[in-house]
């Protein structure tokens, strides 16, 4: 066990670091979906899931570029567009809803 404990620290430098934090926000992500999802006694998937998905997918993709590790790379590079394109999706409805309020809103006023 000392010897791997041993061997383990002696790899450790930013790149390592920069790995654990892009896994440990990724792995992150299902507890903040997990507390939501209790807290509304149903399955929710909230914006902050997404944000988790792509800071974690982002830092292990540096971390795979830089360590020259395919299988990272290939996982990563379809989940962040994914993940992208969902964050889009939340963009655009929370703007499309913005637009759509005003007219209302200016009607009322008119009124």
């Amino acid at each position: 066990m000392a010897e791997w404990l041993s061997r383990l620290l002696a790899h450790i430098d930013a790149w390592f670091v920069l790995g654990v934090v892009g896994q440990v926000m990724f792995s992150g992500r299902f507890l903040v979906q997990w507390l939501v999802s209790e807290k509304h006694a149903k399955s929710i998937v909230p914006v902050a899931f997404w944000y988790f998905s792509i800071a974690g997918g982002i830092c292990l993709m540096i971390y795979g570029l830089k360590r020259a590790e395919p299988i990272i790379i290939l996982g990563q590079s379809f989940g962040l567009i994914v993940y992208a394109r969902n964050l889009y999706f939340i963009r655009k409805e929370k703007r499309d809803a913005k637009t759509e309020t005003i007219p209302k809103m200016v009607a009322d006023v008119a009124e």
